[in-house]
């Protein structure tokens, strides 16, 4: 059956289309943090954030189903329900971004965010780190370090290095802030030089794609100072650590203790029904609507809005940020429990976990963790890697995550580490 529709999606898809893991799964059934497979098989799902509340919430599906029976229309019709969403989800920031503009995707927000800075300074220059994702539009693409665009990477995109917990930039953790920042005022410089000038800087506040560093608060106060001395805009894409996945906050930027000028957000938001938003200061969305002429025909439509509000009004019902802190501590400290020569460093924040293997020479042991992805498949749970060298375990489980859950990971990563052949 899965070499049937493997061949179909070839047929009707095009050649590569990307599947997970060598025996990609044939899913037909998801529940809280589990998925069952086309013969019936559970597996506990510790990789997907998209179901933010669970897989098929019930009060989700209740609150699209309702609306969806009662009207789905043109975003430029008026309608209460995405102004009270805006309203109520505002209220979280503390810095000012109040206004938003509803759109469908991550990717859109993030085009967005990035045209909005434009519009604020008139430059176009922008600065990203150099292994990063913001998504899939031609602008956000350009950022990408997957694969590069054709005909190269745009002259108008300086990539820097990104935050590293084992090899940090500078050469040390303890001076990886200024040496960050230092990247961030030649990268500046590079775009003035060139004639671009610099709009913007985009980053995850949890520097997710990137690996997960350990980053402290304050981090990026030497960077954000530049920033503004140079007159640029700071967009935090917050699609992957926003609401309360972080466990301490509800907002990753909040962890780090920094105001951006944007806010963009996707995936979770609307627990699977397609929605994103971007969120700026009064007078960033001013400068914007002034330049753009914009509108998006589905973003925030009534359907979209009512999914979103149920996710919010199900993470306070249910406490999943403050299960994201007690939880996300408990599964770290069974993460640094792990017995195997070749672990690096697990770290975490909340819900978010990455756990890295290094060769006993210092290689980035790749192979071994794409064979123990494989293995803990084997064993009914779903994971993957991130990092540049793709050598560190991403966990990143939906946000009623139990203890019971991750008693279940534990077990199953031990015994998978203890019994997958070492390979770099």
């Amino acid at each position: 059956m899965t070499e049937d529709l493997l061949a179909r999606r070839a047929r009707l898809m095009g050649p590569e289309v990307p599947t997970f893991y060598r025996n990609p799964l044939h899913l037909v059934k998801g529940e809280g943090v589990w998925l069952r497979d086309k013969a019936g098989r559970r597996y506990l799902d510790c990789y997907n954030n998209v179901p933010h509340v669970g897989h098929s919430h019930p009060k989700v599906v209740a609150a699209i189903t309702a609306q969806a029976l009662t009207l789905n229309t043109h975003s430029r019709y008026l309608h209460e329900g995405v102004l009270d969403y805006i309203e109520r989800l505002g209220a979280t920031f503390h810095h000012g971004t109040s206004q938003a503009i509803m759109v469908c995707t991550g990717s859109e927000a993030n085009d967005l965010a990035l045209r909005m800075a434009q519009a604020v300074n008139g430059k176009t220059g922008i600065i990203a780190t150099d292994n990063t994702y913001h998504g899939n539009s031609a602008l956000t693409s350009g950022l990408s370090s997957r694969r590069p665009p054709v005909g190269g990477y745009p002259q108008n995109i300086i990539r820097i290095p990104a935050p590293d917990s084992l090899a940090p930039v500078g050469g040390s953790r303890e001076g990886q802030a200024q040496a960050f920042a230092g990247h961030v005022k030649a990268a500046i410089a590079g775009l003035e030089a060139r004639g671009f000038g610099f709009s913007s800087l985009i980053l995850c506040p949890l520097f997710a794609n990137e690996g997960l560093p350990c980053v402290e608060k304050g981090f990026l106060d030497p960077t954000v100072a530049a920033v503004r001395a140079a007159g640029g805009v700071i967009i935090c894409d917050e699609v992957q650590p926003g609401f309360g996945r972080a466990g301490e906050t509800f907002w990753g930027h909040d962890l780090l203790g920094f105001a951006p000028d944007i806010v963009t957000l996707g995936k979770p938001m609307g627990n699977g029904h397609p929605i994103g938003a971007v969120f700026a200061r009064p007078d960033v969305m001013r400068a914007f609507r002034e330049v753009f002429a914009y509108f998006n025909t589905f973003g925030g439509n009534p359907v979209s809005a009512a999914a979103a509000m149920a996710v919010l009004d199900v993470m306070e019902e249910e406490g999943l940020q403050q299960n994201a802190r007690e939880v996300g501590a408990y599964t770290l400290d069974g993460l640094r429990s792990l017995s195997h020569p070749w672990i690096a460093e697990a770290r975490g924040q909340g819900l978010f976990f990455g756990l890295e293997f290094l060769t006993p020479e210092g290689a980035p042991a790749t192979a071994f963790v794409a064979d123990v992805i494989e293995a803990m498949l084997e064993r009914g749970v779903i994971l993957n890697n991130i990092g540049r060298n793709r050598n560190t375990l991403k966990m990143r489980p939906p946000m009623p995550f139990s203890r019971e859950n991750a008693d279940l990971l534990i077990a199953a990563l031990q015994d998978a580490l203890e019994k997958t052949p070492v390979r770099a």
